[in-house]
């Protein structure tokens, strides 16, 4: 059986053992189906990337599994629906990008360079990379993360990170809600 299959044939037999109908059980492989990147791969390559770029701990890696899960659906999409300028797995838009370049990146040169030597970008920064470069995007949102004072949250914090999200990722003024950023973590990436 293929990988793509497992996920499909998991949500089916749940759906079955918890007494669902037929109808129940389509609807369960349609949308297993249509999940984004594998949870387990997708994880694995946020810790990988982390650690190579020294960035890395046990909190970052699960505010970053946080975030993708609420961002792109656990990287369902890479690219804002209706047309909007968010880019890649993390939804990240050019203008934050820009930001944490200028604010942030531009006087921290050698954390910069680690950034573009780790994502294996050697023209400077460009928020299109955002969008195909996974290395790139994951370290991205970390920095988006990084340069605020306020410690992440604990592990097993899933209240506490999506609170996190919501202040300094997505902003008080964002569409997202801290419910939504955890029913989609429960949903997407929990249990990795």
């Amino acid at each position: 059986m293929s990988d793509f299959c497992d996920p499909v044939m998991e949500a089916v037999a749940e759906v079955f053992c918890n007494g669902g109908d037929f109808v129940d059980m389509i609807l369960a492989a349609k949308e297993a189906a249509c999940m984004g990147i594998n949870k387990i791969q997708l994880a694995d390559l946020i810790k990988r990337v982390l650690i190579e770029a020294d960035l890395y701990s046990p909190e970052a890696e699960e505010l970053l599994i946080l975030t993708v899960a609420q961002e792109s659906q656990g990287g369902t999409y890479l690219r804002q629906l209706g047309n909007g300028p968010a880019l890649g797995i993390f939804q990240m838009e050019p203008a934050t990008h820009d930001d944490i370049w200028e604010n942030f990146l531009g006087y921290r040169e050698s954390l910069g360079e680690r950034i573009l030597d780790v994502a294996g970008m050697f023209n400077g920064p460009d928020s299109k990379e955002l969008e195909y470069n996974f290395r790139y995007a994951i370290l991205m949102a970390r920095m988006q993360y990084y340069r605020r004072r306020e410690p992440l949250p604990a592990v097993n914090d899933v209240k506490g990170r999506a609170v996190y999200w919501k202040i300094y990722y997505n902003t008080p003024s964002g569409a997202g809600t801290v419910s939504e950023a955890i029913s989609n973590y429960e949903r997407y990436c929990r249990a990795v």
